[in-house]
């Protein structure tokens, strides 16, 4: 039995999955990256064939591409794909999702997950890419979460609604196809100015799914928060401290 999944209830997650289908142009332009110490960790040093689930823009997929891998990525939303195949050339893109992957049995030695396995069936999408995986392959997860131990860095995650809290006792939830999971977390900060910061915001789900005075009062808080009572100025460069959190399973 799996244990520990996501706390939504499954309609509202699908609901709130929805709100990344479009503007993945701006994804792309506003979202971090992953450090390439998550990559090293989560990929044995010989492997060949890799799928990116959820890959939307290729955020992670850059990252795989970069180690020299011969990577698929598959992602619900055509419009990600779309950007991602525009920056990733050398990536196979396919429609698809983890529960339902549309993908041959036994063709890859590691499948990755970047900010994606919260939106999935987590029983489900563990047969699905047991299946897709070889004897022996490598399940990796990885979130990009707020540093929320700074204390500035809290308080903006709560007017962000960002739900970003560490909880250093998580596991994520796995299917019985997968054992030995173990995690690891990387400490960095990504340089985003203020104006990036209040773009950032705008791709979050609580603001996507959010009415036009909910998305206006959010915006008012954090311009407030950022100029006003941090005492930055309008565009200024400010270090944003992050965890990335990696988790690897072997397929059993």
């Amino acid at each position: 039995m799996v244990r520990g999944g996501p706390k939504l209830e499954h309609n509202r997650r699908q609901e709130l999955g929805q709100s990344f289908q479009d503007g993945g142009e701006h994804y792309q332009q506003v979202r971090p990256g992953y450090p390439a110490a998550a990559a090293d960790w989560l990929v044995p040093a010989p492997a060949g064939e890799v799928l990116d689930v959820g890959a939307g823009t290729g955020k992670f997929t850059a990252l795989l591409l970069a180690k020299g891998l011969a990577v698929t990525a598959v992602d619900p939303s055509a419009d990600m794909l779309e950007q991602l195949a525009e920056h990733y050339p050398r990536a196979t893109a396919v429609l698809g999702t983890a529960e339902a992957t549309g993908l041959p049995a036994a063709a890859f030695d590691v499948v990755t997950v970047a900010q994606a396995w919260h939106w999935c069936d987590a029983a489900a999408a563990s047969t699905e890419l047991a299946r897709v995986l070889r004897p022996g392959g490598t399940l990796g997860l990885v979130w990009n979460q707020l540093d929320t131990s700074v204390p500035w860095v809290h308080r903006l995650s709560r007017i962000m609604h960002a739900g970003d809290v560490y909880k250093p006792g998580h596991r994520p939830a796995v299917g019985p196809e997968f054992q030995g999971l173990e995690g690891y977390v990387t400490r960095w900060q990504d340089p985003v100015t203020t104006t990036g910061l209040m773009e950032l915001t705008k791709t979050r789900s609580y603001y996507l799914r959010a009415s036009e005075p909910t998305r206006a009062k959010v915006l008012a808080n954090l311009d407030w928060y950022l100029h006003e009572h941090l005492g930055h100025r309008d565009g200024e460069i400010i270090d944003l401290p992050y965890l990335t959190l990696a988790w690897r399973a072997t397929a059993a």
